[in-house]
């Protein structure tokens, strides 16, 4: 019993990045050396990803509600600057995969079956399903994660709560305090959840697929690379007035490294909002801005879309010219926030994409299946890029606004609070 108390101890102090990093070689090792065992510990995996992705909903639903219901008028809350610079950022993104995808050109193999899937036939349809998308009963919108609607119903109530009696508002403080207490039960076993998702994607998947689209592979990393390391930080840069580094690399290890292996910006959720809560972040902010993002933050998925796109017309011999491929961006952009917050959903966008080029359905799906077949690395890349950002943003419109001086010690104190 006293070795079990000290191996549990000896977990629970360890530093939680630390864990995970022994979680993912510990899953390499099993994949490599006893694939049958790996596949059936990969349960774990999908038993964490299905607790964050179960209480994500519900989470929102109460931080948002309890946040506006105890707003207090003229207090800041930041919201409109993350916004503006999600939208900034995911233009960009757009823009660099399109020059990226001139300066390396790339071809596909297009003999692949087609692939599954519903995808967009326009913008306008895009457009029209995240709007309808808000008009939604709150069960409904919990049982589906639909967040635009639950966001919708959070701010109806928390705005029309403000008047409630005061044990209600305390009621609601204590239930918001609950769930996030439940989040952080969750969040403490990533490092079995991801053990379980690296061992069963290995040895089901490999990586023996992915040689033949190492160059498209190439061109879609390094194009989120660059976002996430240069331009994404020269934004926060550009509010902050200070060095974003500090914070990015406190996002990167916090955030991005569970959104990489959980590919889900939904799932995501709870790890974004306990790492602002570790920031210190204001809650009205954050309990907004870190759900609205892992729905239209979405460059990771203009970059997937628009180099999937252009691939397509190299390998077809369909020459672009330039207004076809500004369009292109804004399309990518508009169509990336529309995106559903799961694994592999950029991709389906892409018959829309392609479209503007006159390409045909049948071969677009094909394209699409192709996506499936890097999705093990694109997804993963993608889905980094995009959660961790949301902190990123939702930290530098709260640091911006703050005294330079206490800026300076928020963002050093970043660090020091992953390791608590």
């Amino acid at each position: 019993m006293n070795t079990l108390k000290r191996i549990a101890s000896a977990y629970s102090n360890t530093s939680l990045v630390l864990r995970i990093f022994i979680g993912l070689v510990l899953g390499i090792l099993l994949a490599y050396f006893a694939p049958a065992a790996a596949v059936k510990v990969g349960l774990l995996g999908e038993l964490f990803v299905l607790a964050l992705k179960a209480v994500a909903p519900v989470l929102v639903l109460v931080l948002v509600t309890s946040s506006l219901a105890a707003h207090q008028s003229g207090q800041p809350t930041h919201v409109r600057p993350v916004l503006v610079m999600y939208l900034i950022s995911t233009f960009s993104a757009a823009a660099l995969a399109v020059c990226a995808s001139f300066l390396f050109p790339t071809t596909l193999a297009l003999d692949i079956s087609s692939a599954e899937g519903n995808p967009p036939s326009s913008i306008i349809e895009v457009l029209h399903n995240l709007l309808i998308s808000i008009f939604v009963g709150p069960i409904q919108a919990l049982n589906t994660s639909n967040y635009i609607a639950i966001l919708a119903w959070a701010i109806a109530l928390g705005l029309f709560l403000r008047h409630a009696a005061p044990t209600t508002r305390v009621f609601l403080a204590d239930m918001s305090d609950a769930f996030t207490r439940i989040v952080r039960f969750v969040i403490e076993q990533a490092p079995i959840g991801i053990f379980g998702l690296v061992a069963s994607t290995l040895a089901v998947s490999g990586f023996e697929a992915l040689y033949g689209y190492a160059r498209l592979l190439m061109v879609m990393v390094g194009c989120m690379l660059v976002v996430a390391l240069l331009v994404n930080p020269l934004l926060a840069f550009i509010r902050m007035r200070r060095n974003p580094y500090p914070l990015l690399f406190t996002a990167l290890r916090e955030s991005a490294l569970t959104a990489f292996f959980t590919r889900s910006s939904a799932a995501n959720i709870p790890v974004n909002l306990r790492l602002c809560e570790k920031l210190k972040l204001n809650k009205d902010t954050y309990s907004i801005t870190i759900p609205l993002g892992a729905t239209i933050n979405m460059a990771g998925a203009a970059i997937t879309v628009s180099v999937m796109a252009l691939a397509t017309t190299h390998t077809l011999g369909i020459t672009v010219d330039l207004p076809t491929a500004l369009l292109l961006c804004v399309v990518s952009s508009l169509a990336a926030a529309g995106v559903s917050g799961v694994a592999g959903g950029s991709l389906l966008l892409i018959p829309m994409a392609t479209s503007l080029f006159g390409v045909d359905t049948e071969i677009a799906m094909q394209v699409v299946a192709i996506g499936f077949i890097i999705g093990v690395v694109q997804d993963s890349f993608e889905t980094a890029l995009n959660s961790h950002t949301d902190v990123v943003f939702t930290a530098a419109a709260s640091y911006g606004s703050e005294h330079p001086v206490a800026t300076e010690q928020a963002v050093r104190s970043g660090p020091q609070a992953s390791r608590e």
